[in-house]
């Protein structure tokens, strides 16, 4: 008998189009700080929205001064944060003390926050051991410097969590283009497969480094990338802490259900260089954007939104950027009373067990310093 095949056209750029359909950004509060999803909007109450605007007020001033310091040479290595206040500290405070975080370079925020004191906080910038020793209870690790690394971590502790059959979460964060690195995949696709307790997020401020988001890949939002994974994927306003927040608590509503991971992208901005060593961004940023974005500000965003429900004042923000200060000066000099970091020291806490040709050059240093 003879057989008949039916020919079918593959229209690949409708089907992209259907795809780039389902990611439609995320958002319950404008620029002007108005409701504009309400029925997205949480249930917190008054002192916690006083509490999350107190973080990012706070965290607008440890950035300011971050800076100062490092241009003082009291603190090494910096990357500024300001802009990304809703992205960071939203995204926190939807999680619970339990649950286990594995930032980026960018993310000290997120860690100072979920328990990490603030001289170690400094004391990481600085290189020094003790900036990387987490206080027991504290669900952290030291933030990672290679690009996308943390999110194959991430799946593993996940998966961890749910062999231990534990009601908690592992979240991470990466930029924009930690996505164009293979880790990023790897770490997705391994938690897709196995349903494991993760959170994904990607932080897209536009530019990696220089280079521009557009010229990193071809997808329409990066959330996409979830498609590959199996995985569910969703873009958020990034400058929106309401919006940061429920897709946050969502997605670690599905992770303890069972659900398995999923990937968020929030659309945010940094407002100052990439890093404080010698990134120059009007090299490669425009000022009409700088200017479109700080319209955006989560901040300012906030802030407008809480004044017209009578919780915040600029009374208020005072207080909050004193007692930042205060901390600040504190924190410091905490961190500068600690003991000057030895060469022995970094050998010693590299290995559990020292490699023979280390433990030759210990000796060396051990005598040397001892003198």
């Amino acid at each position: 008998m003879a057989s008949t095949t039916q020919n079918v056209q593959f229209d690949a750029k409708k089907a992209l189009e259907t795809v780039s359909e389902q990611f439609q950004t995320f958002q319950i509060l404008n620029e002007e700080g108005e409701v504009v999803n309400e029925a997205a909007m949480p249930n917190l109450s008054n002192e916690e929205l006083q509490e999350l605007m107190r973080r990012m007020v706070y965290t607008r001033i440890l950035d300011q001064r971050s800076i100062s310091l490092n241009r003082q040479g009291r603190l090494g290595f910096y990357a500024p944060t300001a802009g990304q206040e809703a992205s960071q500290l939203a995204s926190q405070f939807a999680l619970e003390k339990e649950d286990f975080i594995l930032p980026g370079y960018r993310d000290v925020p997120q860690m100072i926050w979920h328990g990490l004191p603030l001289h170690q906080a400094f004391l990481f910038s600085r290189g020094h051991y003790q900036g990387n020793q987490i206080p027991e209870g504290v669900n952290l690790v030291s933030p990672q410097i290679i690009i996308g690394a943390q999110y194959v971590q991430t799946a593993g502790v996940a998966l961890g969590m749910k062999k231990n059959g534990s009601k908690s979460v592992a979240v991470t964060y990466t930029g924009d283009g930690g996505t164009s690195q293979g880790d990023f995949y790897e770490g997705i696709n391994f938690a897709g497969a196995f349903k494991a307790p993760a959170i994904f997020i990607v932080q897209n401020n536009r530019f990696a480094i220089s280079t521009p988001v557009e010229k990193q890949s071809a997808v329409q939002a990066l959330a996409q990338k979830a498609v590959a994974a199996g995985i569910p994927g969703i873009q958020v306003d990034g400058m929106d802490p309401l919006a940061v927040y429920v897709a946050v608590r969502d997605a670690r509503l599905c992770a303890i259900n069972g659900e398995g991971p999923t990937l968020i992208e929030t659309l945010t901005y940094r407002y100052g260089p990439h890093t404080m060593a010698g990134d120059d961004p009007t090299r490669y940023r425009t000022s009409e954007l700088d200017n479109e974005w700080e319209k955006k500000d989560p901040l300012v965003r906030f802030r407008k939104f809480l004044e017209k429900k009578g919780l915040w004042s600029e009374e208020k923000e005072n207080e909050v950027i004193e007692s930042a200060k205060d901390d600040i000066k504190e924190a410091i000099k905490k961190a500068d009373a600690a003991p000057k970091q030895k060469v022995t020291d970094l050998m010693s806490y590299m290995f559990e067990e020292m490699p023979q040709n280390l433990k030759e050059q210990y000796e060396i240093y051990q005598a040397k310093e001892s003198k």
